[in-house]
């Protein structure tokens, strides 16, 4: 297999640990503060 370059990273706010991007968030990366459904989720269920 050959290595990825090097990704875009940031860190999930609900968490904390970091992630990189993905092809699927490219056209809303900075929009992008979970990283996935779950943590999404975790944050509403706190409110």
């Amino acid at each position: 297999m050959h290595a990825k370059p090097h990704l875009p990273e940031k860190t999930c706010v609900a968490c904390g640990r970091p992630f990189s991007w993905r092809r699927k968030w490219a056209s809303c990366w900075d929009e992008v503060k979970y990283c996935s459904r779950r943590c999404r989720g975790v944050r509403r269920s706190r409110a």
